[in-house]
């Protein structure tokens, strides 16, 4: 039987954990978002013909929205996991009532909420300074959900794995932020020669990049189904590898 009040508390609590540090949580990237349409779209914007018959901070928009969403996200995921472990209150949660997929269910969905509000923040900014719009509401709802899953869950996988604060950006520093930035954030696939364009597509960010884009402004430079098919993949991978290694207690019973 399901501990629906259990749940909500555990749910309710991991969320306050980013209310409480709200400055760190979502007032610095979306301050860090300004400086980038700023210069993107203000003083290297200017200077660039439209991509795809679009100005070039819409164009890259999309990106810096899904930059943020992936960054929040993760860190939410791996901070609130590794801090429980290194706390010992990991193994009050553990003896509690509770189902390990209420327990992902509770970190999983602060992740994915802290990313949704720091990715609609991004947007509503840009409003200000781009003609940002969204093309498919319902594909820019179910994109962000599903990359904020994705990156909820290996957030989770980091938490477990770390041993130290510092091993937390690990990940983030050598592995999503260069895929991000290769994954056509701020350039258009069709930029780059010949051989580099199938070495971008190998690149997973590139989908999710695309994914958003299309729900944003209409343009679409990847295979919907590849994309599509990719995403679904790591949602049940790195969903069902996270299950398993909480359902044997990996790292979290000492």
């Amino acid at each position: 039987m399901t501990n629906l009040i259990g749940f909500r508390t555990l749910v309710w609590q991991e969320i306050q954990r980013f209310l409480r540090v709200w400055i760190q949580a979502l007032i610095s990237p979306w301050i860090n978002s300004l400086l980038y349409i700023l210069v993107f779209g203000v003083i290297v914007g200017s200077r660039i013909d439209t991509i795809a018959g679009v100005s070039y901070i819409d164009f890259v928009l999309p990106g810096i929205v899904m930059m943020n969403l992936i960054t929040a996200s993760y860190m939410q995921a791996a901070f609130s996991l590794y801090f429980k472990r290194f706390a010992r209150h990991i193994e009050e949660i553990l003896t509690a009532p509770f189902s390990y997929l209420e327990v992902l269910g509770a970190f999983v969905i602060a992740g994915v909420l802290r990313g949704l509000i720091v990715g609609l923040g991004v947007y509503a900014i840009a409003l200000f300074f781009t003609s940002a719009s969204i093309a498919h509401l319902f594909l820019f709802i179910v994109y962000s959900i599903a990359v904020a899953l994705i990156f909820s869950c290996i957030g989770l996988l980091v938490g477990l794995w770390a041993d130290n604060f510092e091993q937390l950006s690990v990940l983030q520093t050598f592995v999503i932020m260069p895929l991000t930035f290769l994954g056509g954030v701020f350039n258009s696939v069709h930029m780059l020669p010949e051989k580099a364009q199938f070495v971008a597509k190998l690149n997973p960010f590139f989908y999710f990049v695309d994914g958003l884009r299309y729900s944003m402004i209409g343009i679409r430079e990847a295979n919907v189904w590849v994309g599509s098919t990719l995403i679904l993949v790591l949602i049940f991978g790195f969903g069902g590898l996270t299950w398993y290694l909480f359902y044997k207690g990996w790292r979290l019973r000492s």
